[in-house]
């Protein structure tokens, strides 16, 4: 069957603002916080009873198309069934990415929600800032989008700005980053470095969009972690219909349907504007 990208973008669209709706009712409330397996990292170790609802919220939108398109699924807080290996799309969901920064209160949290082809291709992203009622979404060969008019990056900083979701100087291989990033601004003649820090992996990305130059990066590493698919699956899709880089850190596409593991330690990510 022939799969509406239009309408199902539209489906998801509703799905992520219905989730972010849960979240700003509780934004400013004090949650608990439960431990769950992750990766080497305690923001991939957290998750709230917002994260699950969310889910719940977004599944029960997302579950009948997944029925009248033969549609594969992937969600963070429920265990993955394989299907996406079996069907030819599957829906690729972090209800609440960033989870970490909404338990401090920290603006930095949204939810993302992509529709990946079973080799990985994304065909539809969307992200949704609660903090700032602002969706994105992209369509595979049709746009990217900023609450639903055709988006239009402009870098007017005379700086380069590193996102990251911890300080630089926390960070592991920090001197080789800083290299990296002197060069860049060298080479686009850019007055100096700026860091924002703090937010979870798909709005850094968006931070990435809309404050550039910029890029954000992690190293390949052994260590489980380094994000998961849901976590760069829709970002990915708009950086390409941006024409813009969201690669692993060597530089080729991200493997976004690997099936070792979810985790993407071993590749590594680049994302950067222009």
């Amino acid at each position: 069957m022939k799969i509406d990208l239009i309408q199902l973008s539209e489906i998801a669209i509703e799905a992520a603002r219905s989730a972010g709706k849960i979240i700003q009712e509780s934004m400013h409330a004090e949650v608990s916080v439960e431990q769950k397996e992750g990766g080497d990292s305690l923001a991939s170790q957290v998750v709230t009873e917002v994260d699950r609802k969310c889910e719940a919220a977004i599944l029960a939108m997302l579950q009948p198309t997944c029925k009248a398109y033969d549609l594969g699924l992937l969600s963070e807080e429920t265990e993955d069934d394989s299907s996406r290996f079996e069907k030819d799309f599957f829906w690729c969901i972090d209800p609440m990415d960033g989870t970490l920064a909404f338990i401090n209160q920290h603006p930095g949290f949204s939810v993302s929600i992509a529709l990946l082809a079973k080799d990985g291709t994304p065909h539809i992203g969307v992200v949704y800032d609660p903090s700032r009622d602002i969706t994105y979404h992209a369509i595979k060969g049709i746009g990217a989008f900023k609450n639903s008019t055709p988006w239009e990056i402009n870098n007017t900083n005379d700086f380069f700005t590193y996102v990251t979701d911890r300080a630089l100087a926390d960070t592991p291989r920090v001197s080789e980053i800083e290299h990296m990033l002197q060069e860049i601004r060298q080479k686009l003649n850019l007055s100096g470095i700026k860091e924002m820090s703090g937010g979870g992996a798909v709005l850094n990305a968006i931070h990435v969009l809309e404050n550039g130059p910029a890029c954000m990066l992690k190293h390949p590493k052994e260590q489980p972690g380094g994000g998961s698919i849901w976590d760069y699956a829709a970002t990915t899709c708009i950086y390409r219909e941006l024409r813009l880089r969201a690669t692993n850190f060597e530089g080729s596409p991200l493997l976004l349907n690997e099936k070792s593991s979810t985790f993407m330690n071993e590749q590594g990510v680049f994302f950067s504007n222009p």
